[in-house]
């Protein structure tokens, strides 16, 4: 039985937005819901009326109202929303003009810069100008290769503001792995800046970029934020201008350009670690109004509240983040390690600017929880009310230590989802407890189950998680796949007209959702489906252990679990601990899960966006190759898994 760590006092929940969009879904529709059960399963079972009232309460600001909400809730892939609607997406996200202020950017050189909301609206109108000077127009691809700081923001703005797509990596992407992507998509302009800040040192970006335009002629012009350099040398690059040159000297008002809510205004990338990254092209009004959703109702998002999420340029969450803009909240923006100069430094800042939600990813949680940090006993935390985490799902433990060493009256959403829908299936609850190791929540409007290998849908059992109607986000073609091959296989090969996203997971009798991992990278020994989850949380215990990868080995026509550990500094792999390791699993998760190798490794290989690549490391050790190293962080990491004289016996 999951242990309940929180919940919310009356007071807050009748404060909460999702309360309050519950009372409005009552009135208008003759409702009577009280608890978050009955108000999901309405929204599931009328998509459309449950869309409308999303519309209404985001109060989406469109020149032309739509004539339908959705033809066909069970048409998967093609269901068109909101048809007959204008909108544009950056309209709405710079809908707020006053003082407050809407961006902090902090950098690891101490840095901090503020814009008020009038600030950025300037801002944005002088860079669109400029923008619409070089005859950027709707369907042009503008992008980044940039820190996560203010001019990412504007450039983004400024490019939808005129219909144009965006698309960013981050700036420790190599030259192969940018190339991968842009290289796909054939932007015109490229913001950059010179360079950016990891563990106290300045890293150069100019030389890379360089190295990018000579592959990549789809480029016109090339503007670069000075940030690690006050004047940077740009002299080598083609078409470059500094960010002050190229923007426009006055601002003036935006002409909003006025386009379909299935207009693209996003290309995403998956990681690529199989091929060329896939490039998903996600509409304006889909993207807006479930980003909507998920910071209004399941965020509890408000006008004048601070909301930060450790992310790079290169992830979703980034974008997440961004559209927070459209409610009135003030981001805070960070560039750099936040482990640096101390392991400290993010709850250092979360007191400082007083932040009221605080995003980061498991893999933080645990590094931080390792390092012995605790920050609800070293700084004040008062003003937080809910911590996010996503990237890998989060151990019991580590919900446990989240509640005893950072703030124990806190909402803790770990929320699930991927850049696929730039959103989440699972998420937080601010009307609903928090229970060690689950989700709060499937998301409203989402229709997902957990499937079973043939097809049905189970409760409190693992199974492949599925959703079975049509939602906004969903992207609306892939790029270069005219007749939706790669889409289909994607999404739709495994149950027809159902998304399968690719998670192993378990909704349970209360409605959370318990994530066991990548489906793709389930383990089947002796035939029965098992979630690295479940073992990668026993490891996160151990202190002599910094990081580790487990995968399946075909052997003797069945599956064997092997673990390969990368030691940390002072500690040896050794037979004690290997059957310290193994009888923690077997007590801890099942026999099953217990590994029949243990093997120590030098690194852990990991994608650009910091996700384990258990399927390449399986490839590895089936001697298969992997096609697309440039997706990895630390290819060379992969070295180690060939030919190990260990797995052959």
């Amino acid at each position: 039985m999951a242990k309940l760590l929180w919940k919310p006092s009356e007071k807050r929940k009748q404060n909460s937005n999702m309360y309050r969009f519950m009372q409005t879904v009552n009135s208008k529709y003759g409702q009577n819901f009280t608890d978050y059960d009955g108000l999901y399963q309405w929204s599931v079972d009328n998509i459309g009326n449950f869309w409308a009232a999303m519309w209404d309460f985001a109060q989406i600001k469109a020149s032309k109202k739509y004539d339908e909400v959705i033809d066909d809730p069970e048409k998967m892939p093609g269901a068109k929303w909101f048809e007959g609607s204008l909108l544009n997406f950056a309209e709405n996200l710079l809908r707020f003009r006053n003082d407050n202020t809407a961006l902090i950017f902090r950098g690891e050189d101490s840095v901090r810069r503020t814009l008020t909301y009038n600030e950025l609206y300037d801002e944005v109108s002088k860079v669109a100008a400029s923008l619409k000077k070089h005859d950027i127009k709707p369907g042009d691809r503008v992008v980044g290769f940039i820190p996560n700081m203010p001019e990412a923001i504007i450039a983004m703005l400024a490019a939808t503001s005129l219909g144009a797509t965006w698309s960013s990596c981050s700036p420790d992407f190599g030259i192969k792995g940018v190339l991968d992507r842009f290289g796909q998509t054939e932007p015109r302009v490229l913001f950059t800046a010179d360079g950016y800040f990891f563990k106290g040192k300045a890293i150069d970006s100019l030389e890379r970029i360089a190295g990018i335009i000579k592959e990549l002629p789809s480029i016109e012009k090339i503007v670069v934020v000075p940030y690690t350099k006050e004047k940077p040398d740009c002299s080598n690059l083609p078409n470059a201008v500094l960010y002050d040159d190229f923007k426009a000297k006055k601002a003036e008002e935006i002409e909003f350009v006025q386009l379909p809510f299935s207009h693209p205004v996003y290309i995403m990338y998956s990681s690529g670690t199989t091929g060329l990254p896939k490039c998903m092209v996600q509409s304006a009004g889909g993207v807006l109004i479930n980003q909507m959703k998920e910071l209004l109702l399941h965020t509890d998002l408000k006008e004048k509240e601070t909301i930060f999420y450790f992310t790079t340029c290169g992830w979703m969450m980034w974008n997440w983040l961004t559209t927070s803009l459209s409610v009135g909240a003030t981001l805070v923006l960070y560039d750099g390690n936040p482990f640096h100069p101390g392991p400290d430094a993010l709850w250092k800042m979360a007191e400082e600017e007083k932040i009221d939600i605080f995003g980061t990813s498991a893999g933080y949680i645990a590094a931080l929880k390792n390092a012995g940090v605790k920050p609800g006993k070293t700084f004040d935390l008062s003003s937080m009310k809910s911590l996010l985490s996503t990237g890998s799902p989060l151990s019991k433990e580590d919900f446990e230590f989240i509640y005893d060493e950072i703030k124990g009256d806190l909402q803790l959403s770990s929320i699930s989802g991927g850049s696929d829908l730039n959103g989440c299936f699972a998420l937080g609850n601010p009307m609903g407890g928090v229970y060690s190791g689950e989700l709060q929540c499937r998301g409203l409007g989402m229709k997902v189950f957990a499937y079973d290998d043939d097809g049905k849908p189970v409760i409190g059992q693992q199974g492949e998680l599925v959703c079975t109607a049509a939602f906004p986000s969903m992207p609306i073609y892939f790029w270069n796949d005219e007749d939706r091959t790669r889409y289909m296989s994607a999404y739709f090969e495994i149950f027809p007209g159902i998304w399968a996203h690719g998670d192993f997971i378990e909704i349970t009798e209360r409605g959370g959702v318990i994530i066991y991992g990548r489906s793709d990278a389930t383990l089947n020994p002796g035939g029965v489906r098992i979630g690295t989850a479940e073992i990668y949380r026993r490891i996160e215990q151990l202190k002599e252990i910094d990081d580790s990868v487990v995968v399946g080995q075909r052997w003797n026509n069945d599956v064997r679990v092997i673990l390969f550990v990368k030691m940390a500094q002072g500690f040896n792999l050794n037979e004690n601990l290997i059957n310290q390791i193994k009888k923690d699993i077997r007590l801890n998760a099942s026999p099953r899960h217990v590994p029949a190798k243990i093997i120590a490794a030098p690194d852990i290989p990991y994608t650009l966006n910091m996700k384990k690549v258990e399927l390449a490391v399986k490839k590895v050790i089936h001697g298969q190759e992997v096609k697309n190293k440039d997706a990895l962080k630390n290819p060379e990491a992969l070295d180690f898994f060939s030919d190990i004289e260990e797995l052959k016996s």
